[in-house]
């Protein structure tokens, strides 16, 4: 069977606020963290089409979570 892992890291000027924003909606086959001006997704499947529509749904989200990360005041 096969095994899909991947990992996406993104710069931020609020990558607390944009992982806590990002979290909500991981599947379970998804882990997201923030370290320093980073944030780090791993997703994990057995299905391409799964991974593919998980990442595609997750850019969407880290679009708008960076949008309004940016209007949060520290």
């Amino acid at each position: 069977m096969i095994s899909i892992e991947g990992t996406i890291q993104t710069e931020h000027k609020r990558p607390e606020c944009v992982a806590a924003s990002l979290s909500v909606d991981n599947l379970s086959m998804m882990t997201t963290s923030a370290s320093g001006t980073r944030v780090k997704t791993t997703v994990r499947g057995r299905n391409l089409r799964s991974v593919i529509a998980s990442v595609d749904d997750y850019l969407m989200n880290l679009a708008a979570a960076e949008e309004i990360c940016s209007y949060v005041s520290h």
